[in-house]
């Protein structure tokens, strides 16, 4: 017990000091630094891992990576994020932490976080935000791209074609309206005005 309070003893100014500056930084909007720091260290934690796994397998970084790959990999890292944070089927990953609030784009959900504080609040914003998650996602590519970068370049393939995919989705809906004006349907503001025009001839 005394090597307990000790250790509460000399953490004490350190817990004082970083209260100060929480209080000092979000000027009273209770933003959850400690969650924030909490998702630093798992990040930072997962990157020395997978480092070290890395070293002890033998396995040398790429000199360099192509060009191909590059782009392969930052358009799979888009997708996959924006998949991870907004998608309806990944819904159940964020439920825990987020709030279904509505559809916010095609194929995607508006959400709102359903803790205001603390660490589910901090990992809340994390998979809500496809921002966030591209530096997570992208992490977790380059790694694999490391270990393996065949099963690599397919995964991140899947990811680009869905993206160019959805890029063609939006251009055909895009042309689809311009070519109908707007996807009027039959019998509406243009059918009356022929319909007008017929009958004064």
């Amino acid at each position: 017990m005394a090597i307990q309070d000790e250790v509460a003893r000399i953490g004490e100014p350190v817990r004082r000091w970083a209260n100060e500056q929480a209080r000092g930084y979000d000027g009273g909007q209770g933003r959850p630094l400690g969650g924030f720091l909490g998702a630093m260290g798992v990040y930072s934690a997962a990157v020395t891992a997978a480092a070290t796994v890395v070293r002890a397998s033998g396995r040398e970084l790429p000199a360099r990576i192509p060009l191909g790959d590059a782009v392969l990999l930052t358009v799979g890292t888009f997708r996959l994020a924006r998949r991870i944070a907004k998608d309806p089927v990944t819904s159940p990953l964020r439920a825990p932490f987020a709030r279904f609030q509505g559809a916010s784009g095609e194929a995607e959900l508006a959400e709102d976080l359903r803790v205001e504080h603390g660490w589910k609040h901090a990992v809340g914003e994390l998979v809500t935000c496809p921002f966030c998650l591209a530096q997570w996602v992208g992490t977790a590519f380059v790694f694999s791209y490391v270990a393996a970068p065949r099963a690599t370049r397919l995964a991140a393939l899947t990811m680009t074609m869905v993206a160019g995919s959805d890029v063609l989705q939006f251009a055909y809906d895009a042309l689809q309206t311009s070519v109908t004006g707007g996807g009027e349907e039959p019998g509406g503001e243009d059918d009356d005005q022929a319909g007008r025009h017929a009958e004064q001839d």
